[in-house]
């Protein structure tokens, strides 16, 4: 018996694409099976031959990587992975320009990677539409930028010789979104070079602009001397206790730091309590660098002074719901809008909570409706406990936690556990989410390219919480509605809608703004036809004597009746020259029709007796004033020269 040897495992350096092309007897990944039929494909939009170019090479690696990380919840943005996968798309979609491809194209390999990969990867099934919508925004959005900056890079070349300026590489890459990378790209196949260093100084010059016009905010605390050297413990005791008897172990000229307190600091989104200290308004609470509270209080204190910090009741009350609601709602985007949905930003209050999350298109009213009603569900027909526990982080992550911030928390996490959603958050919540009672979306915008906020309210009597976020349209409303009583005060206009406390009153109130406006138009239009009705049905009325060049003055009348009248009358009465006039509150208008061609002298000579002005052709002419003391010269004037 030979002695049993321990076993040995030897890392080979032969990934998947090396192993396949051993076994498929080809001479490079991408004459294997994972990467041929996209660039069959590519071929095929292309109407070029592959044989090896890199062109090829990069599009089908590069969409290749885009496709997983999409669909594993990754989006292109301007910062971390996202920054990365942005540049894997737009050096595609620039080789792709190579091959001819001036459109969109990227997008249309999402099917040949999910054939190839999908029979592994079954997400990749699920996330394909949302996937393709991704890159197809994205490759629209840099065709356009492309397409400008090029324009200017190839001036710049020809303007600036062999070396592309530092400044002008900056001015590409602020002004016109072109990245310096592609610059250097570009540069390097025109055989010249670019400034990179006079670049990079144009680019930090802007950033320290940046900052130096960034107000100053509590993050600024962390940087004064004795906020770093307290390290004295504080104990947050808020989770439990709204009341503690407590002794204040710290002043600052800022604020006091208290042994206990329930206090919750501004944190993670969520805005800092209300309540008293002896008392004593508490007006912020923020956070020290070694994770104390700083009390700001209207009011002065000694270190040692013994205290009452009481927490107003109902503002946490308020709060606790919304930031529930706040997670509730991170997850309905998720399952409606796709896994792609993440949470960008948040502020949690006593009063709204709002969220800012990524997506890659505006949605339409009804959609905004689903993703209420989900939540909705949530709390009132299928309410959910709330469990809080403190775990390892990755213990976290194995129950399905959310970690998008996992970056701020130790290894010991604190995950709020509803059962549908699932969080680490350092927040105060509810027990149970029908503690919530109501939850309605108020408004939906976007704040940035692929951003978009939301914003609502929770808790009772929604129909007078939302009242706020629809102030605006009752103020046209009332607008429109004085309009109308102006119009014709006997004209009835529907009712104004009752509020659902829904997302849905939003939709109501802004239909009907616009059903009001259409309403009172039309009708606008009905009083103006039938006043221009009116009057040419009343021209006899108006004319003196016939076969009579004369003056004839009207009021009132809209200026495009006019004519329509001058016409009639100068046809009834067969006079070679009509003056007429059209008085109103605030002006004169001046119509002259003329078979003598006197009509421009006429208008002329009223403008000038009027300190008005006109002009026109001799046989057609028309004019006007804001002096209506003059109007009686003008036609006394005017009638003698007829």
């Amino acid at each position: 018996m030979y002695p049993e040897l321990p076993h040995k495992n030897i890392d080979t350096g032969a990934g998947l694409e090396r192993f396949a092309c051993v076994l498929q007897g080809v001479d490079t990944n991408f004459e294997t099976d994972t990467f041929l039929p996209i660039i069959k494909h590519v071929e095929k939009l292309t109407g070029q031959t592959y044989e090896g170019q890199m062109a090829f090479k990069v599009i089908a690696d590069h969409v290749k990587a885009l496709v997983f990380s999409i669909s594993d919840g990754a989006m292109l943005s301007n910062e971390g992975r996202g920054y990365v996968l942005r540049r894997l798309l737009r050096r595609a979609v620039k080789y792709g320009r190579f091959l001819g491809m001036d459109k969109p194209f990227i997008y249309m390999l999402v099917d040949d990677v999910i054939e190839v990969m999908g029979v592994f990867y079954h997400q990749l099934h699920e996330t394909k539409d949302i996937v393709k919508k991704i890159i197809l925004k994205e490759e629209e959005k840099f065709l356009e930028t492309i397409s400008e900056g090029e324009k200017h890079l190839i001036d710049a070349v020809e303007k600036e010789g062999s070396v592309i300026s530092g400044q002008t590489a900056f001015k590409l890459y602020d002004t016109y979104g072109f990245p310096i990378e592609l610059t250097l790209e570009y540069a390097d196949e025109q055989h010249v070079t670019v400034d990179v260093k006079a670049f990079e100084k144009a680019l930090e010059a802007q950033k320290e602009r940046s900052r130096n016009a960034r107000s100053k905010h509590k993050g600024m605390q962390a940087q004064d001397e004795a906020f770093l050297n307290f390290d004295m413990p504080s104990a947050f005791v808020g989770y439990e206790l709204l009341q503690v008897e407590t002794k204040v172990i710290k002043v600052f000229e800022q604020g006091i730091v208290l042994e206990e307190t329930p206090f919750y600091a501004t944190s993670g989104g969520q805005e800092a309590d209300q309540g008293t200290i002896n008392g004593l308004k508490v007006t912020d609470v923020s956070k020290l660098p070694h994770g104390q509270f700083l009390h700001q209080v209207e009011g002065e204190f000694e270190e040692g002074d013994e205290v009452l910090a009481i927490v107003d009741a109902k503002s946490r009350l308020e709060i606790v719901r919304n930031h529930s609601a706040a997670h509730l709602f991170h997850q309905a985007i998720k399952d409606i809008l796709g896994k792609h949905a993440n949470q960008q930003g948040q502020l949690v209050s006593n009063k709204s909570w709002r969220f800012d999350f990524n997506h890659f298109e505006t949605e339409d009213d009804a959609k905004i409706l689903e993703i209420e009603n989900l939540v909705k569900h949530y709390i009132i027909e299928k309410p959910l406990d709330v469990v809080i526990k403190e775990m390892p982080i990755d213990e976290a992550k194995k129950i399905g936690a959310m970690a998008l911030f996992g970056e701020k928390y130790g290894d010991i996490v604190r995950v709020v556990n509803m059962g549908w959603s699932i969080e680490l958050c350092g927040g105060t919540h509810v027990k149970n989410t029908k503690d919530i009672i109501d939850f309605a979306i108020c408004s939906y915008e976007s704040i940035g390219s692929g951003i978009y906020r939301m914003e609502g309210i929770t808790g009772s009597n929604l129909e007078a919480k939302i009242a706020p976020y629809i102030q605006n349209y009752k103020e046209e409303v009332v607008q429109l509605k004085e309009k109308s009583n102006r119009l014709d005060a006997s004209f009835i206009l529907p009712d104004e809608p009752k509020l659902k406390g829904s997302y849905q009153d939003i939709i109501n109130y802004r239909q009907y703004v616009l059903n009001l406006k259409e309403l009172i138009k039309e009708h606008e239009k009905n009083i103006e036809k039938a006043k221009q009705q009116d009057a040419i049905s009343n021209i006899d009325d108006l004319i003196n004597d016939k076969l009579t060049n004369q003056v004839i003055v009207t009021r009132g009348l809209e200026s495009k009746v006019l004519k329509q009248m001058i016409d009639i009358i100068v046809d009834k009465t067969k006079a070679d020259t009509i003056f007429l006039i059209n008085l109103t509150d605030e002006k004169a208008t001046f119509i002259c029709k003329s078979n003598n061609n006197k009509a421009n002298d006429l208008i002329k000579l009223a403008a000038s007796i009027s300190h008005g002005s006109g002009g026109g052709r001799p046989h057609m002419a028309q004019g006007g004033t804001s002096h209506l003391d003059q109007i009686d010269e003008v036609i006394k004037q005017v009638s003698e020269k007829l």
